[in-house]
């Protein structure tokens, strides 16, 4: 199988695949070709994907969505009658 050498990989890029590998439990070499081949859409033919473990722990706080979140959960009482 060919190899590859990357140089002046990203401090984010490389933080974020060392947490994806240690969350995965798999090598940084594995961590790095699966996002690799996500990211070109290639896919094994014999990999089926029904879950949603690529979004485990990728959530991020954000004020704005909280507040528009925060306007959809009231309740309009003249409305609500």
């Amino acid at each position: 199988m060919p190899q590859y050498t990357i140089r002046n990989v990203p401090e984010a890029l490389d933080r974020e695949l060392r947490e994806r590998a240690r969350r995965n439990g798999v090598s940084l070499n594995d961590a790095a070709i699966e996002a690799i081949k996500r990211g070109l859409g290639v896919v094994d033919t014999d990999e089926t994907y029904d879950d949603l473990d690529d979004l485990v722990g990728t959530w991020r706080r954000d004020e704005a969505f909280d507040r528009a979140i925060a306007e959809q959960d009231t309740v309009d009482t003249d409305a609500w009658q």
